[in-house]
């Protein structure tokens, strides 16, 4: 990865997320090899361009998104739907992505944040020379955050 990410900038970026808004510790996984979810995981994602081109993904297993819903709607999980989870990975995408683009050339813009359902399982292969990949685990499920780099300035 040519820009200036690593693995220690998303656990941190991770961290802020998770602990400071939603009170959440997630563990750092040894490798993200380890990382498999399978069908029906939420999927979020943001695109960056500018000096910086490319995307930043995060998955996570339904349960993981379901709590994370309810912990920022102040809800019961039960009264958390699938709407209300898409919504809030959106919002997860875009903080986390927020806080790495920071650490990014300028000037780089951010598109408005998706998210889905996802029907196939996925298993997260190792990082290469243009994404970095890091896994993460809690009691409710894992997270995979995915930095792809297309082009850096």
């Amino acid at each position: 990865m040519r820009a200036q990410l690593d693995e220690s900038s998303v656990v941190k970026a991770n961290a802020q997320f998770w602990e400071q808004m939603l009170a959440m510790t997630l563990e750092k996984l040894p490798s993200a090899e380890q990382f498999c979810v399978g069908s029906g995981h939420i999927m979020g994602s943001v695109d960056l361009s500018g000096a910086w081109k490319g995307r930043i993904e995060i998955r996570m297993a339904d349960g993981l998104a379901y709590q994370a819903t309810a912990a920022m709607m102040m809800q019961e999980l039960a009264t958390v739907g699938e709407a209300d989870a898409l919504d809030a990975t959106k919002e997860i995408a875009n903080m986390i992505a927020g806080t790495l683009k920071s650490s990014l050339p300028r000037p780089c813009s951010m598109t408005v944040p998706s998210s889905a359902v996802e029907p196939e399982g996925f298993c997260g292969p190792a990082g290469t020379e243009d994404t970095l990949v890091v896994g993460f685990r809690h009691d409710a499920g894992v997270l995979l955050v995915r930095v792809f780099e297309e082009e850096c300035a």
